[in-house]
């Protein structure tokens, strides 16, 4: 099918064997039957030879998109798992049928002649398959390679990927098809090769990293060989010049080691050349001495060190380049001790010192780690769960590898595309509405719905890793409280809040300028404390929900501004029935002022005085201990203001003869409405918090609260009663150490 759509198999029909593949399937095929045969059942075998057998005889489609022989390739790749991974088992089943399945309709007969494991790792060979069809900018992600993983499920899956793309990357030196090379390249390099080299697996690593190099770079990779070809006399005598002293102080020292030089990867010489802005001949670490001695578990580490010092012994070295993995080995459990030293003709050389037990496991990685035991593993999240393949392949436990560690994965995280393509990382039980917040604030305020799949789905629908994800929008659309009940990240969740605080906001104020506007038509006041106590009485929790109701229409305002003005007129009304007089017949205090002159008038305010028409005045709120004065109002009555009342210096300029001066006498006459304002940082609690501390104090009562919120700030009007000053002034000062206040004032 590939094969025929591509068009370059050659002469040879895409559905036939070369004498040359018959001759290499046959002897691939003993081969891996010979390795199959250590975990599976003779029958087991023989149906696995027979099923392959029948579908080439049927004519299944063999070719992919290079032309290669997809039977042979999936051979090969159970050789090298076996062979460099140590890999066993049902899995290679998988891996070899894999060859003939190119769709999920295809799995179903697969899964009644082998069993349900075997059709799993299928289905996760065919999502790997699409995911890889993205983008190749997006692979290049620590979260492409997590979904890679995350899909695989069984972990053999990640290891015969890894080894599926390493003899695929051998057989496309030659092949017309440069673009898909490149994009097999890609793969390759974002993707496989630093999966292998968490998993240990450092020399299918270091192949998949020069071979995508030597595609994608092809002049780099050329010009760094050529040189390395010239230089190698150069360098090999070098090394033997450098290893002589070497050789006799170990000798000296009684260890049985070997010495061997290595020279660093092309790949990882082009890195070193961009990293440092430098040609060929400005890389001076070319190569690297390594001695590997033959030790006991046990004195491992303290052998290391011997020859640790034997080398500085011999060398200067450079200590801010020592690498102690022995004490702490990696996380994919290499274990070695790297220092770099000077050695003739003043070049710098690294020299790694590791026993023949982790050279081994540096060299082949999972494959030693059945041999070896002692290699530690760290890390979390898919870092962990690749750990988990080293110690169930460090233990021999064929039942750990076969079961579903993704799952781990798949529980803590969802990734999904954009249509564009790129990838996204969202908590796991995420739904559209978290993808949308997550993309933009504005498309999540704005979001109704989303596309997956092809199919429109609610903004509650729960995302699955992998999918390619819509959002759908509608202007009419806005935030509403119970979305917050719908996402799960935090982000989405705080965006959520901050646009339901601000439309509540912008609804609070439209509903005052509205109430503000009619009460002005009817010549009424806007008392703070009134308003509030009738929202209470009118059954609403919250002032914002009173105003939600009037700006929606559900309130009735008229009817509302009828109450207030009745509550206004019971406010207003004196608790005492007495004869009233007027505020030219108040009794005065006359007193000296020490230097024998008469004082100017002054009304002394006492809970006693009765028959007077005075009230305290609501624009400032009067407390008992308050620097007050007297106003005489037009109907004869007497108002008293605070002498920091904002209305006071106009009052005072234009009707200088109706101010009285007024003092305080004996003591407060009961409660005082005062009104407080509060902001702060809008934090879980805080409300609690101040409501609590008024609740705590038994000569203060709390009689209404307003809190309004916007961008992360909370603006409170409370409105108190308090006996006199020095409560209000202690009350002040600790509703000011609440965490997250940061103002309190009085209107």
């Amino acid at each position: 099918m590939d094969g025929q759509r591509n068009g370059n198999a050659g002469a040879m029909p895409s559905k036939v064997f070369t004498p040359s593949e018959k001759q290499a399937f046959s002897c691939d095929l003993l081969a891996v039957m010979r390795a199959l045969g250590d975990g599976l059942s003779a029958f087991e075998v023989r149906a696995v030879s027979s099923y392959l057998r029948e579908e080439l005889g049927q004519g299944a489609s063999l070719r992919d998109e290079f032309g290669l022989n997809k039977v042979l390739t999936a051979l090969q790749t159970a050789r090298l798992a076996i062979s460099e991974i140590g890999l066993r088992g049902p899995v290679l089943t998988a891996c070899l049928v894999r060859a003939t399945i190119s769709s999920d309709e295809q799995i179903g007969p697969v899964e009644r002649r082998f069993g349900k494991g075997v059709a799993e790792s299928l289905r996760a060979f065919l999502r790997v398959e699409r995911l890889l069809e993205t983008e190749t900018s997006t692979m290049a992600s620590d979260d492409f390679r997590n979904l890679i993983v995350s899909q695989c499920g069984d972990m053999r899956v990640v290891l015969l990927l890894i080894a599926d793309c390493v003899c695929r990357m051998r057989q496309v030196k030659d092949v017309p098809q440069d673009a898909e090379r490149r994009r097999l390249s890609a793969e390759a390099a974002h993707v496989f090769a630093p999966l292998a080299h968490k998993l240990g697996l450092y020399t299918l690593k270091s192949e998949l990293e020069d071979l995508s190099l030597k595609y994608l770079e092809h002049d780099a990779y050329y010009h760094i060989k050529e040189k390395l070809n010239a230089t190698k006399a150069a360098r090999d005598a070098y090394i033997a010049r450098f290893i002589a002293p070497l050789r006799e102080r170990l000798d000296a020292e009684g260890l049985r080691y070997h010495i061997k030089g290595r020279t660093k990867s092309i790949h990882s010489i082009w890195q070193k050349m961009k990293k440092q802005r430098c040609g060929f001949e400005g890389v001076y670490d070319l190569f690297a001495i390594r001695i590997i001695i033959d030790a006991p578990l046990p004195q491992e580490k303290a052998l290391c060190w011997r020859a640790f010092s034997v080398v500085t012994y011999e060398y200067e070295s450079n200590l801010r380049r020592l690498r102690d993995w022995l004490t702490v080995p990696k996380g994919n459990g290499y274990e070695s001790l790297h220092i770099t030293v000077r050695g003739p003709e003043d070049k710098w050389v690294e020299v790694q010192i590791r026993t023949e037990r982790m050279d081994e496991i540096a060299e082949h990685g999972l494959a030693a780690h059945w041999r070896y035991k002692g290699v530690k593993a760290s890390g979390g999240g898919v870092d962990a769960w690749l750990a988990g393949i080293r110690s169930a392949l460090e233990q021999g436990n064929e039942a750990a590898l076969s079961e579903s560690l993704g799952a781990g994965v798949k529980d803590s995280e969802v990734y999904v595309f954009s249509p564009k393509g790129d990838l996204y990382k969202l908590p796991a039980g995420a739904t559209v509405l978290d993808f949308a917040y997550l993309i933009h604030t504005g498309l999540g305020n704005k979001c109704v719905g989303g596309r997956v799949a092809g199919k429109n789905v609610p903004i509650r629908y729960r995302l699955e890793s992998g999918q390619r994800v819509e959002i759908l929008t509608s202007s009419g659309q806005t935030p509403k409280a119970e979305w917050l009940n719908i996402v799960v990240s935090p982000r989405a969740k705080a965006k959520i809040r901050a646009a339901v605080n601000d439309l509540q906001a912008a609804e609070g104020r439209m509903a005052r300028e509205i109430l503000e506007r009619k009460l002005k038509n009817k010549k009424l006041e806007w008392d703070e404390s009134a308003w509030n106590q009738l929202v209470k009485h009118l059954g609403y929790k919250e002032t914002n929900d009173f105003y939600r109701a009037v700006v929606s229409g559900r309130a009735d305002v008229n009817a509302v501004l009828e109450q207030y003005a009745q509550a206004l007129e019971r406010e207003a009304r004196p608790a005492e029935r007495v004869p009233q007089h007027r505020a030219d017949e108040f009794s005065l205090d006359r007193g000296g002022d020490g230097h024998g002159h008469e004082s100017s008038d002054v009304l002394v305010i006492d809970k006693n005085l009765k028959g007077l028409d005075f009230q305290m005045a609501r624009c400032c709120s009067p407390v008992y201990g308050d620097d007050v004065f007297g106003f005489v109002t037009s109907q004869g009555g007497i108002k008293i203001h605070r002498n920091t009342c904002p209305n006071a210096p106009a009052l005072r300029t234009r009707f200088p003869y109706r101010v009285v001066r007024a003092r305080w006498a004996g003591k407060g006459a009961g409660k005082y409405a005062i009104t407080l304002r509060v902001v702060g940082n809008d934090d879980l609690g805080i409300v609690n918090n101040i409501t609590s501390i008024i609740s705590k104090e038994e000569r203060i009562m709390l009689r209404s609260i307003s809190i309004d919120s916007n961008d992360g700030l909370f603006s409170g009007v409370l409105t108190v009663l308090v006996d006199d000053t020095q409560v209000l002034t202690t009350l002040i000062k600790k509703l000011r150490t609440v965490k997250g206040v940061k103002a309190v004032s009085r209107s």
